[in-house]
C-alpha cells in the first residue's frame, strides 16, 4: 500500500488481512524506514523496545494554564497559542516545577496507515517519580490514544506531582505502542495461555477480565518493608541521571502492620508491590489497565506497559512483581493485604521481537521486587 505524506511516499508494511497484533521492534523500525514515523532526526540506539518506542522531548516547553484536549478540528499548536504562559528552551536542560502543567512537541511526529492505531503511557521511570505524562494528537478528544491512519505531530502534557524533574531535548518520558486491529485476548483463551505458561504464581489466579494485580502489605525481608511514601520539598531530579540520588532524601520506608492495612493519605504518593509474580511471554504484551474507580477512591499504575519477556524464564526473570504507582484521590482509603487493585491485560504480538525485555537491552526492572525507578542508590 503507498500513501503520501509530505511529499514523501510512505510504504507501510504488508499484512495478511486477519492479522491483529502489536507492532514488535522489527515491525517498529520498519515503520520508521518506510515513513510512517517521522523522527526530526535518528534514533538513539536503544530507543526502540521489544514492543514500543520511546519517545524523545523536543527542544521548548509551554507552561500552560491549563490541562486540555484540542478536539475536532484544532490542532494542539493553536491551543498551546492560546494558553501557554511562556516558554522555557530545553536544550541545556530545564527544571518543570511541581504543580506546573508543559507541553512539549516531541521528536516524532506520524504518518500512519489506515490499518496501524497507536497508543502510549510514561515509561516505567517516569510513573515512579510520580511525573504525571501524557500523549496528545491532533483534533483528538482522548489522552494517549492514535487513531488508526493519522498524520501529523506528537506531544507530551507534563506535570510534576511531587519531585521537581530536570529535563532536556531528547529526554525520554513516554513510550508508545504500534497495534494492528483488536488483538486483546479473550477470557476463555487468556485462561488457556495461564495454563500453559502460568501467567502469575497464585494457584487460584483470577483471570476473567485479566489477571487480578493484588497489593502486598505483609512486609518483604526482615524489616517488613511494605512500600515507600514520597517527601515532600525535597529537591529536584535529574531524569537522565542514574543511580544518583540518596532514597532517603525523597522517600519514607513504610512497614508492615499487624492488621497487614495501609491508610492512603489524599494526594500522597506511594510506591507498592504486587503480591503476585507476573510474567509475559515472548509472543505476547501486557498492559495494566485503569482500576474501577467504583471499588477504591485511588489511582493505580501511572505506566501501564509490560513488554514481552518481562518476569520470564527465558529472559532472566523468575516472575517479577509490578510495581504499583499509588495515589489517593479526595478521601483516605485503606487498603488490605491481597486487595485487588488493578488487572493485567495480554495482548497477541504480531511477531515475536527480535529482542524480549530483559535481555541484552538494559531492562531496569527484571525480576524486580519493590524497586524504587532507576534514579535511586540501592
Amino acid at each position: 500500500m503507498l500513501g503520501r505524506h509530505r511529499g514523501l511516499y510512505v510504504v507501510s508494511l504488508a499484512f495478511a488481512v486477519d492479522q491483529k497484533g502489536i507492532l514488535p521492534d522489527h515491525m517498529i523500525a520498519a515503520l520508521a524506514r518506510d515513513g510512517a514515523i517521522l523522527p526530526a532526526y535518528d534514533f538513539v540506539p536503544d530507543q526502540i523496545q521489544p514492543a514500543s518506542l520511546d519517545l524523545r522531548l523536543g527542544e521548548v516547553a509551554y507552561r500552560v494554564r491549563a490541562s486540555f484536549l484540542p478536539g475536532p478540528d484544532t490542532t494542539v499548536a493553536e491551543r498551546i497559542d492560546q494558553l501557554k504562559l511562556h516558554e522555557i528552551a530545553l536544550g541545556d536542560g530545564a527544571v518543570l516545577e511541581t504543580g506546573c502543567v508543559y507541553i512539549v512537541p516531541l521528536i516524532e511526529s506520524l504518518a500512519l496507515p489506515d490499518h496501524i492505531a497507536a497508543a502510549a503511557n510514561p515509561k516505567s521511570s517516569t510513573g515512579r517519580l510520580d511525573v504525571f505524562t501524557r500523549v496528545i494528537a491532533d483534533e483528538t478528544r482522548g489522552f494517549d490514544r492514535i487513531s488508526a491512519g493519522y498524520h501529523g505531530p506528537l506531544y507530551a502534557e507534563i506535570s510534576p506531582r511531587t519531585f521537581p524533574v530536570l529535563v532536556r531535548e531528547g529526554s525520554r518520558l513516554s513510550q508508545i505502542r504500534f497495534r494492528r486491529g483488536n488483538a486483546l485476548l479473550d477470557a476463555e483463551t487468556l485462561r488457556a495461555l495461564h495454563a500453559r505458561e502460568r501467567l502469575v504464581d497464585d494457584e487460584a489466579a483470577d483471570v476473567s477480565e485479566g489477571i487480578a494485580v493484588s497489593v502486598d502489605l505483609s512486609g518483604l525481608g526482615p524489616d517488613g518493608l511494605v512500600g515507600y511514601r514520597a517527601k515532600r520539598h525535597t529537591g529536584l531530579i535529574d531524569v537522565e541521571r542514574r543511580a544518583g540520588y540518596d532514597v532517603a532524601e525523597f522517600w519514607e520506608p513504610m512497614r508492615s502492620r499487624k492488621d497487614q492495612s495501609l491508610i492512603l493519605d489524599p494526594d500522597e504518593f506511594y510506591i507498592l508491590a504486587s503480591k503476585e509474580a507476573v510474567q509475559v511471554p515472548p509472543d505476547y504484551a501486557a498492559e495494566m489497565v485503569p482500576f474501577d474507580p467504583l471499588v477504591g477512591e485511588f489511582r493505580v499504575h501511572y505506566a501501564g506497559f509490560f513488554d514481552p519477556g518481562f518476569g520470564y524464564a527465558g529472559a532472566g526473570g523468575r516472575g517479577a512483581r509490578a510495581v504499583l504507582e499509588v495515589r489517593s484521590r479526595e478521601v483516605p482509603f485503606i487498603l488490605e493485604h491481597g486487595q485487588i487493585v488493578g488487572r493485567l491485560v495480554y495482548e497477541k504480538m504480531l511477531e515475536r521481537p527480535n529482542s524480549l525485555y530483559g535481555e541484552r537491552i538494559g531492562s531496569n526492572y527484571q525480576a524486580q521486587g519493590l524497586k524504587l525507578s532507576k534514579h535511586f542508590r540501592t
